[in-house]
């Protein structure tokens, strides 16, 4: 299909597709079928006029004679032209003959008739020797019969050759009426298919412009589902498709419109903290130093607050974009680990990490990345100066992922509401880091729990947070 055909196709509607579906392939075996029946009408006609042929040279057979020569018997013919005109039919037809002797010379008609270089048939559809075949005379298509005619005299007897040929108007003209005739009810048949299929299709493709009209009259935040079961079983698959395109926009508009309503929100009480320090400081209230070292504490929870923001934001749009990919869990550990080393050892933890051989999995390393810093970021907050913090990264039974502090663990009360967003269990953090961590769990199919570690007399020595990855 070339490409011009392809745009158009591409750009016919429903009902065009349907409408050239059908017709073509109805005309195509209409002209096939015009075509053989031409072939068929002239084989018919051959058939009718075939006869009037072999009458003619049947007629002629019957005037020639044989007479005596010096060289022998000599055939004689005493054909008028008029004895053919019987067989003319309204002028539209012109026939010619020729008479050839038995010894191939030339006896009557026209001299310039092609000789006759066939064979008679060994079962010819008459009962005589004759032979039919298709010609050209004077410029002419023609048919011509061959009829090998006894003749037999007191002088003698022999095989004369008759040739009797026709200008094919006639037979053409009945051919063309016996396909005209016909081939105008095709086109009636035609014109009927047409109007029957264009009222179906108008008729089959009503739901779909009534289900278009639907959703167009519908309110820009209207994304509620579509009735199903009043629609057409073949609608039916369209339908509840788009139902759950308009659940999954319904869900992500819900989750932006919650995102902006909490980051508003939670963005709003650091600046309007900082503006009030800045103010404190311009008026002199409190010593510059102090007020820096303030405005630099309040810096730093907006920031990260507004980094847990990003993330949040990113981790929705890395559930669509980002395929899973073959990574080392030890190796992407270590490298959050030394990226987070300047804060461990200003707090002079006692670190320890225990990632020494490789742990593959198929996973996201972004999401994987982000769940390993927000849990470690939490068990910095957490450790007190000079703590103990550990890291461990195992491959069986499943790959799984261990951060242990050494922090205060967590009180029925904290745990009761642990992944809620902004939420925080520890002072000074935004309430996020949890939250977005088990957002990315759940996105990454992973187990994520948090339990406290026990010393010997019962009492919480810390906290052990363990994400358990599919294998």
């Amino acid at each position: 299909m070339s490409p011009t055909l392809a745009w158009r196709w591409a750009h016919l509607s429903m009902r065009g597709r349907l409408l050239a579906g059908v017709l073509l392939p109805v005309v195509l075996l209409m002209t096939i079928n015009a075509w053989s029946l031409y072939r068929e009408a002239l084989q018919a006609a051959d058939l009718a006029y075939d006869r009037t042929l072999l009458a003619s040279a049947k007629t002629i057979g019957e005037l020639l004679d044989i007479e005596a020569g010096g060289q022998g018997p000599q055939l004689r013919a005493t054909v008028p032209y008029a004895a053919l005109e019987a067989f003319e039919a309204d002028n539209r037809s012109r026939m010619y003959f020729k008479v050839t002797g038995f010894a191939g010379e030339m006896v009557s008609g026209f001299e310039d008739l092609p000789v006759w270089r066939g064979q008679i048939p060994m079962r010819g559809p008459y009962a005589a020797l004759v032979d039919f075949y298709d010609d050209s005379f004077r410029g002419e298509p023609v048919r011509v019969a061959v009829l090998l005619q006894p003749v037999a005299g007191q002088a003698g007897h022999g095989m004369a050759t008759v040739q009797v040929a026709e200008t094919l108007e006639l037979r053409q003209t009945l051919a063309r009426e016996m396909l005209w005739a016909t081939l105008w009810r095709q086109l009636l048949l035609l014109a009927v298919i047409s109007a029957v299929v264009s009222w179906v299709v108008q008729r089959a493709t009503l739901p779909v412009r009534a289900l278009s009209a639907a959703i167009e009259a519908r309110p820009a935040d209207d994304l509620s589902a579509l009735p199903v079961d009043e629609a057409p079983r073949e609608l039916q698959p369209l339908i509840v498709a788009t139902n759950d395109v308009m659940a999954r926009l319904a869900s992500l508009l819900a989750r932006q419109k919650r995102f902006i309503r909490d980051a508003s929100h939670q963005l709003r009480t650091p600046l309007a903290v900082l503006k009030t320090q800045v103010q404190s400081a311009l008026r002199g209230d409190i010593a510059s130093t102090q007020a820096l070292r303030e405005i630099g504490v309040t810096v730093d929870g907006a920031t990260r607050l507004a980094n847990q923001l990003l993330a949040l934001a990113k981790l929705e749009q890395a559930r669509h974009d980002q395929p899973p990919e073959s990574l080392d869990l030890a190796l992407l550990v270590r490298d959050v680990a030394l990226d987070l080393a300047p804060l461990i050892a200003e707090k002079a933890l006692e670190f320890e990490l225990l990632a020494d051989r490789p742990v593959p999995v198929h996973t996201h390393a972004w999401m994987v990345r982000e769940l390993t810093r927000n849990l470690l970021h939490n068990a910095l907050r957490a450790s007190p100066r000079g703590g103990s913090l550990q890291i461990e990264v195992m491959a069986e039974p499943r790959p799984a992922l261990f951060i242990r502090d050494s922090g205060p663990g967590l009180s029925p009360a904290q745990r009761a509401r642990l992944f809620e967003p902004f939420h925080s269990s520890t002072q000074g953090g935004s309430g996020l880091g949890l939250h977005i961590c088990r957002e990315i769990a759940e996105q990454l199919g992973a187990t994520l729990a948090l339990d406290d570690r026990l010393g010997p007399n019962g009492q919480r020595i810390g906290l052990s947070a363990s994400v358990s990855l599919p294998g």
